[in-house]
């Protein structure tokens, strides 16, 4: 919040905040709605899309908006935002296109979608804040070359786990400490959950169960390790990372949980650990080779080295993402973008034996589950991004907890995901 709270209030007293358009109306997007409408100064959420205009409104009306309009064209969306009335819309694109949005706040999680709208938000120049790891984990590189070419701001959200951790990195680098992972607390790891065993946990807090599912099954975290990756540069130790369970124990004692040596070798490594606490947070290894410097870092609590561990003992997901907003619309600061090409993949795994015909279902189904990879060797064995995955025909019986390559599927037709992530490959086609 230092210099963004005192920017926001100068925006907001020469009335003119940065106007945002935001896709979605989920959990985290009614949360987001509420945060920026009640309690946010210089953000003005001009305009909600969804699919179902309803549930929209109800967005609104959850901030105790209710004179709604529905905007059927860009021309309406740009003439209700000079009249300062609130709209909701079920085409996204009209948010893209229309003159009077700066940014573009997209919160579905889907990867088609969530590509169709990020090109369009490019290609009409805007800035493009997004919590969908999803789309960032398969296509991200690709996205922010365009949007690079744009001078526009693509970025992963604060306030989710990923974003976290980049504001941790970047802190642990400013001080002269070297990171050399970026790790992610997770509270329950099995690959083989699904919508059915997720549905009471769902139902209990209003949230989508196969995103529940994506939570439990590995899919997410490797998303959003693999996002930090390639914002960062580091790799995964192994397939799949290690992801340690360490139940009750304090993630200062992280220092000795991965190999050392592959540490304090090379870029560093993304990774996670089940059960620690304080959950759900996030945390930094770092090193340093300056001895003066060592003896301060234990005089304050940090131990002896070679290994430190920084770390943020929560998320406060939507809370934190006008911040993002901010960093992008006024100070031209990503949260979380690519440097450059992919570092890290997320592969899909079966989750059980798939029949030779059968279409796989969405992230967080029945059907697969993801796994971190490094992403040259990804390339070098031809694996099916799980960001592809839903849709795919299966040609072969594949066995559960096999991998799955791109020759063992058909893929749907005319879907721009995958016109995208062939330009990523030929751009960044990885070692051969």
């Amino acid at each position: 919040m230092i210099l963004i709270d005192k920017a926001l209030e100068k925006l907001q007293s020469e009335g003119r905040p940065v106007r945002v358009g935001m896709v979605g109306s989920g959990f985290m997007a009614s949360g987001t709605a509420l945060e920026i409408i009640k309690y946010r100064q210089g953000i003005s959420l001009v305009g909600i899309s969804n699919r179902n205009s309803e549930r929209a409104k109800n967005v609104y009306a959850q901030a105790g908006i209710t004179d709604v309009r529905t905007a059927f064209s860009v021309e309406e969306v740009d003439m209700f935002i000079q009249q300062g009335r609130a709209f909701v819309t079920e085409d996204a694109l009209l948010l893209c296109r229309a003159e009077n949005i700066d940014v573009i706040l997209e919160m579905t999680g889907h990867v088609e979608f969530g590509a169709n709208v990020a090109m369009e938000a490019i290609n009409n120049n805007k800035h493009f804040v997004s919590f969908n790891a999803e789309l960032f984990g398969t296509v991200g590189s690709i996205l922010k070359h365009y949007a690079d070419k744009e001078d526009k701001l693509f970025t992963i959200a604060d306030g989710d786990q990923p974003g976290v951790q980049m504001n941790l990195f970047r802190f642990v680098k400013g001080i002269g400490v070297k990171p050399v992972m970026c790790g992610n607390i997770k509270g329950l790891h099995d690959p083989y959950r699904n919508p059915t065993t997720q549905e009471g946990f769902a139902k209990k807090w209003g949230q989508n169960p196969y995103m529940v599912t994506s939570f439990a099954d590995g899919t997410k975290i490797s998303f959003e390790q693999a996002i930090v990756a390639n914002a960062t540069g580091m790799g995964v130790g192994k397939r799949g990372m290690y992801g340690p369970t360490h139940m009750g124990a304090q993630i200062s004692e992280a220092v000795g949980w991965y190999p050392s040596e592959q540490l304090l070798e090379g870029n560093g490594i993304v990774d996670y650990v089940v059960g620690a606490i304080p959950s759900p947070g996030i945390y930094v290894l770092g090193t340093i080779e300056d001895p003066v410097q060592k003896h301060y870092l234990n005089l304050y609590k940090l131990g002896e080295g070679p290994l430190y561990c920084f770390y943020t003992p929560y998320h406060l997901c939507h809370f934190e993402v006008p911040n993002t907003i901010a960093r992008a619309a006024i100070f031209n600061d990503a949260a979380l973008a690519p440097i450059g090409r992919p570092f890290v993949d997320v592969i899909t795994a079966a989750k059980k034996d798939i029949n030779s015909g059968e279409i796989i279902d969405g992230l967080g189904g029945y059907a697969t589950y993801g796994l971190c990879e490094n992403y040259d060797i990804a390339r070098m064995e031809n694996l099916l991004p799980i960001g592809l995955a839903e849709d795919c025909v299966a040609k072969r019986l594949i066995k559960k907890d096999e991998v799955i390559a791109f020759d063992d599927v058909e893929l749907p037709e005319h879907r721009l995901v995958d016109k995208l992530w062939r330009e990523q490959v030929e751009m960044f086609p990885g070692l051969k």
